[in-house]
């Protein structure tokens, strides 16, 4: 059981809080590059608990700065992006990307009041859609060559949401492979061909049968959990009969990210980043191992859901998630609607601001949760003491031997199940029209 000390050890993320000083160590998912464009290339950012300016130089350079102007605290995200970085509007001070002062104007002309001024700033880079910042101490971790990294622009789209709840149990629900057969179930099929870029509504590979259905009819999971160099792999067996069973591959990238597949065609890795300690985003990254992402066409889809300018779902609380009675007796388990994100949002907002771990009842299918937690409190244990690095702080090295991960989502013969996803995933990326490289090597 979870004691409320431990809860609170896993989930407060400001400055000094145990997870807060963890998630610091790695990079952080900040924006889409998409929230920069050309009339309003700056914009304000709040993450874990702290509030900072992010923009975009006539350069094209990414800066990250507090948000407090460091004269007399105006704010810089209604700052000017010119002369080679952000004015303030208050009297004109000038920060580059670096956080340097590059000009006081209103101070006499012999000033050298700007010579000792340093606006706290922090390492951004881009990476496949999304700008991710690095806001701990010293040299910032290497990115590992994952899947969604190494592909080309073109067979990657990039999306968020925002969640009204704690980082934790918005990421926990990516770990659970069982609540998909009851939140997600739907009790119609619908042509695969006609649900581009939604999730469980395409075939399981090496078959015609849809997701869908496996969900519906096979609810009762067997779970494999496997520790590996970036986390955990997550195997979910559905036995259909003597002769198939279905096999779904997922992971856990430590710390916050889970990778699982949308379809035979394209994968998801989705970071779960707080904003503070009752709010997050979710940043997912879609990767195509086939065509082109219909970036377009994926876009579009997720805006019927999320309101610009901040990613706000159009169902909440406020309209119960579009809840209708009538569909939850006929069409969906939960009668509220056919975007899966709906239902996982409505199902970790309901388990409170910060869940409250001290009252729950895990069970044998919760194995993936218990194993992650473990992990994240040795990992704040490193994190404070110093002693050695938590997982996934990769020098250059080490992250280059991160690839993939695998992931699966097919029907294999009962008896041969193991082999059956290893040599699924080696098939898909030998097809791939971009390096895919193999993984298993390396794990």
């Amino acid at each position: 059981m979870t004691t409320h000390e431990q809860n609170m050890r896993m989930t407060r993320v400001g400055p000094g809080q145990p997870a807060g000083r963890l998630l610091r160590r790695y990079w952080q998912p900040v924006a889409l590059i998409e929230e920069l464009d050309d009339l309003r290339p700056v914009r304000p950012v709040k993450l874990m608990g702290q509030d900072f300016v992010l923009f975009r130089d006539e350069a094209g350079h990414f800066g990250l700065l507090d948000r407090d102007c460091p004269h007399r605290g105006a704010d810089l995200a209604f700052g000017r992006p010119e002369d080679g970085g952000l004015r303030c509007p208050f009297h004109g001070w000038l920060f580059d990307v670096k956080g340097n002062c590059l000009q006081t104007p209103a101070e006499p002309e012999n000033s050298k009041l700007c010579q000792r001024i340093k606006q706290k700033s922090y390492p951004v880079v881009l990476r496949s859609g999304i700008l991710f910042a690095y806001l701990g101490e010293g040299e910032p971790p290497a990115f590992p060559d994952l899947d969604c990294f190494i592909a080309p622009d073109s067979h990657v789209f990039a999306f968020k949401g925002h969640i009204a709840c704690n980082w934790l149990q918005a990421l926990e629900v990516g770990i659970d492979p069982a609540h998909a057969s009851f939140l997600h179930r739907f009790f119609e099929d619908e042509d695969p061909n006609a649900n581009y870029g939604r999730q469980f509504r395409a075939n399981s590979a090496d078959s015609d049968m849809p997701m869908t259905q496996v969900l519906r009819e096979f609810e009762r999971p067997t779970i494999e959990i496997e520790r590996t160099d970036y986390g955990m792999r997550l195997i979910a067996l559905r036995e259909l009969n003597e002769k198939s069973t279905h096999v779904r591959v997922t992971n856990l990238l430590f710390p916050q990210a889970f990778n699982i597949p949308l379809s035979a065609e394209m994968t998801i890795t989705q970071w779960h980043v707080p904003v503070d300690d009752v709010n997050c985003y979710w940043f997912a990254i879609f990767t195509s191992f086939t065509g082109p992402v219909d970036k377009q066409q994926m876009r579009a889809q997720r805006l019927e859901l999320y309101e610009l300018p901040d990613y706000i779902p159009r169902k909440n609380k406020s309209n119960s998630y579009g809840f209708d009675p009538y569909e939850q007796k006929t069409r969906t388990f939960t009668g509220m609607g056919d975007d899966i994100n709906v239902h996982d949002q409505w199902a970790v907002e309901s388990q409170g601001a910060i869940q409250d771990r001290t009252r729950e009842h895990l069970g044998s299918t919760d194995k993936g949760i218990i194993n992650y937690r473990s992990m994240l409190m040795k990992a704040i244990d490193q994190a404070e003491t110093g002693n050695e690095p938590p997982l996934m702080v990769l020098d250059a090295e080490a992250a280059k031997a991160i690839r993939g991960p695998v992931t699966i989502d097919g029907i294999a013969p009962t008896g041969a199940w193991q082999a059956y996803w290893r040599e699924a995933d080696a098939r898909k990326r030998a097809a791939a029209p971009w390096r895919a490289p193999a993984v298993l090597a390396a794990e």
